[in-house]
């Protein structure tokens, strides 16, 4: 029992530096805001399957994957900040504030997140980085505001709703956090600009590059449509 009582204090000590070096690189490097997740908490029964939001609210919808305290405002790319957050709360889902300057994301069920991503392999177009977790992939995507936004939608003849948004005001949460549905993992890796960077994009040169949200918003579309909504209506 103590030897395996030590492999998992070893193991939650490697997750934690593991999220506390994530969070660094997303703040410091890329210059994308983070804050941490509210987090999972034993649920009673003990075990990875009776873990439950550690939020105060019994019922939460989207279990570890949301800011709860500090909120979302207090997202900041200052390494101090950082490294006090996740030393002290080293199993804390690390949480990207999108919209502003940092990145924005367009979210789907899994089975339609890879189709999605299918489609844009087939056009020959690069969607950057993907977030998985085993219920909705996450495409990040350069900044947009609500009124490029609103064009871009009004365009389409329908838009699923099970495609969500995150831009001004929202958040996407990244590897290597663990949630409520499992773990988050890149699908695909950010990776560095090869060329040309969006003109709506104001990132440091170290920063991953990101696609325009109107370059992939069709192929999104097209998958999400007759896709199960796995997940929450929340946007988060």
């Amino acid at each position: 029992m103590r030897e395996i009582l030590g492999r998992r204090r070893r193991l939650g000590r490697k997750g934690g530096s593991a999220r506390l070096e994530a969070a660094l690189t997303c703040a410091t490097v890329w210059q994308w805001p983070v804050v941490p997740g509210a987090g999972l908490r034993e649920a009673g029964g003990g075990g990875d399957r009776d873990r439950c939001c550690a939020c105060p609210d019994p019922e939460c919808a989207v279990p570890g994957a949301h800011p709860f305290d500090p909120g979302p405002l207090a997202a900041t790319t200052d390494a101090r900040m950082v490294r006090w957050w996740w030393t002290n709360r080293p199993a804390a889902p690390v949480l990207l504030a999108t919209g502003g300057r940092a990145p924005c994301a367009l979210s789907l069920p899994a089975v339609a997140g890879a189709r999605a991503l299918a489609g844009l392999d087939r056009a020959g177009l690069r969607p950057g980085p993907v977030v998985a977790t085993p219920t909705r992939w996450a495409l990040l995507v350069a900044p947009y505001t609500l009124e490029r936004l609103g064009e871009l939608l009004y365009a389409q003849d329908w838009v699923p709703s099970s495609l969500r948004f995150h831009g001004e005001g929202g958040y996407v949460v990244l590897p290597p956090s663990e949630i409520g549905t499992g773990q988050v993992r890149w699908e695909r890796a950010p990776g560095r600009a090869t060329g040309p960077r969006p003109k709506r994009a104001a990132a440091p040169a170290a920063a991953p590059w990101l696609p325009d949200v109107g370059d992939v918003l069709d192929a999104l579309v097209e998958a999400s449509t007759g896709a199960p909504d796995g997940g929450s209506r929340l946007a988060h």
